[in-house]
C-alpha cells in the first residue's frame, strides 16, 4: 500500500496517514470520460506530519478544525429494546445522501445558505464528524463526487474498504469546476466483515438503461459467519417521474433476489432466504409513491427502519430532508433504511434533528453539510429457528 500523508489544513493541526487501496467489487463498465482522471488525494489534505488512523483523534482534530462554527446537530438513540445497550453482535447502518459540491455550490441554489458554509475546505470537516461520530460498520452515501480525493482514503486509513458507482451522466459534469461525476459509495469496517461479492447496477426502466445506479455487496460477518446482502441507491429525482422511480426499484429488487438466492444456494424463483437484506437509499419518493409500496408488499418481507420511531411504528418520520430553494421550501420523507423484517432485528434508531434545532433557514447550514439528514439504525441477526 501506498502511504499518504493527509492532513485537512484550515484549523487542525495534522491529521494522519490515509493508505489507498483498491476498491472492491465488480465496476460498471462506463465510457472512458466517466472514469475518474485523476486519483491523487485532494493537495488540501496532504500537507504537515503524519498521524496515527485513530478515529477519536480524528474527530477530535475535525472538531477542533470546525470551532469557531456554530455546533453540529446533536441527535440522541432511540433504543426500541430492553435496557439502553446495543447488542455486542449488532451491526450499525448509516445511510446519508452527503450533498455532490458541484451541486450544493451549483445547480442546487440553496437561496438561504451562506455561500461560505458550501465550500468544500469546511463541508469535508462536517462530512467527517458526522461519520466519526456515529462509526457506522455499513456507510451507505448518495451525491459522493469526492471519493478518490477524500473519502475512500481516509476511510481506508480508519480500516473501511469502499466501493464507488458513477452516474454516467452525472450533473456535477455540467458545473464549472467540478470534481468528477456523482454517484454511490458503499463502505465497510474490514475488521468486522468480509466480502464475498460485490456488483455495480446501472438501473433501468423497460429495459432502457437510466442514469441512476446502484451498489450491491455481499458480506460475512466475521464473529458470527453470518452473511448479509447491502444495497445503496439513488433514484430518479423530481414529480413526474414516480413511474421509472417504480420501474427502477423493481430492477433493483429483482438483483437483490437473484444474488441472495446465488449465495443462499435457493432454487431459482425462491423469494426468500435466510440472508437479510440491508437496502439504504435516497429514493426521491414520498411514502405513498408506488416505488415504497413495492418495497413494503417484496416477497422479500422487507420493512422501513425509521418508521420505528413514530408511536404506532407504522409512520415514517416527517422530514428527511429540509431545504429553501428558488421553488421554495421543501420538507418531506426521501431517505429510507430497509431491512429484511424476517432476519434482523432494529435495535436502536438515530433521532431526527427538530425543527429548531436545524434553523429558519434550514439545510444545509454552518452546522450541517448537507441537505439530506442522516438516518443511523443498529440491528441485530435474529436467532434462526
Amino acid at each position: 500500500m501506498e502511504t499518504m500523508v493527509c492532513p485537512m489544513g484550515g484549523g487542525a493541526t495534522r491529521l494522519y496517514s490515509a493508505l489507498t487501496q483498491t476498491s472492491s467489487g465488480s465496476p460498471l463498465p462506463l465510457p472512458p470520460s466517466q472514469q475518474p482522471a485523476d486519483t491523487n488525494v485532494d493537495p488540501s489534505f496532504c500537507q504537515g506530519e503524519v498521524c496515527p488512523p485513530d478515529p477519536v483523534e480524528l474527530l477530535r482534530q475535525c472538531e477542533e478544525a470546525l470551532r469557531d462554527q456554530p455546533p453540529r446537530l446533536h441527535r440522541k438513540f432511540t433504543h426500541l429494546n430492553d435496557g439502553d445497550s446495543v447488542p455486542s453482535g449488532s451491526v450499525r447502518v448509516m445511510q446519508w445522501n452527503i450533498l455532490a459540491q458541484a451541486l450544493g455550490e451549483g445547480l442546487d441554489s440553496f437561496v438561504r445558505c451562506p455561500p461560505e458554509a458550501l465550500s468544500w475546505p469546511r463541508r469535508k470537516y462536517l462530512i467527517l464528524e458526522e461519520i466519526l461520530t456515529y462509526r457506522p460498520h455499513i456507510l451507505c452515501l448518495q451525491e459522493v463526487d469526492h471519493y478518490y480525493d477524500t473519502l475512500q482514503p481516509v476511510l481506508a486509513g480508519l480500516g473501511y474498504s469502499g466501493n464507488f458507482c458513477p452516474k454516467p451522466w452525472s450533473p456535477c459534469l455540467d458545473v464549472e469546476g467540478n470534481n468528477g461525476p456523482d454517484g454511490c459509495a458503499l463502505f465497510f469496517d474490514q475488521s468486522r466483515y468480509e466480502l464475498l461479492d460485490s456488483v455495480n447496477i446501472r438501473l433501468s426502466a423497460m429495459r432502457i438503461p437510466t442514469n441512476q445506479i446502484a451498489v450491491v455487496t455481499m458480506l460475512r460477518c466475521r464473529n458470527t459467519g453470518r452473511c448479509v446482502c447491502v444495497a445503496v441507491t439513488h433514484l430518479k429525482a423530481r414529480s413526474g417521474w414516480e413511474w421509472l422511480r417504480s420501474a427502477q426499484g423493481s430492477v433493483l429488487l429483482q438483483h437483490l433476489q437473484n444474488l441472495v438466492q446465488k449465495h443462499a444456494g435457493d432454487p431459482a424463483g425462491a423469494p426468500k432466504s435466510d440472508i437479510p437484506l440491508l437496502i439504504c437509499g435516497d429514493f426521491n419518493a414520498v411514502p405513498n409513491e408506488e416505488v415504497y409500496r413495492r418495497f413494503i408488499t417484496s416477497p422479500l418481507c422487507l420493512d422501513s427502519a425509521y418508521k420505528k420511531l413514530s408511536k404506532d411504528g407504522l409512520t415514517e418520520p416527517e422530514y428527511t430532508t429540509w431545504k429553501i430553494r428558488q421553488t421554495g421550501e421543501c420538507c418531506t420523507t426521501l431517505d429510507y433504511i430497509w431491512y429484511s423484517q424476517d432476519t434482523l432485528r432494529v435495535d436502536t434508531v438515530l433521532d431526527m434533528p427538530t425543527e429548531e434545532q436545524i434553523g429558519p433557514n434550514r439545510l444545509p447550514s454552518f452546522s450541517y453539510p448537507s441537505d439530506h439528514i442522516s438516518l443511523v439504525c443498529d440491528f441485530s441477526f435474529k436467532e434462526k429457528e
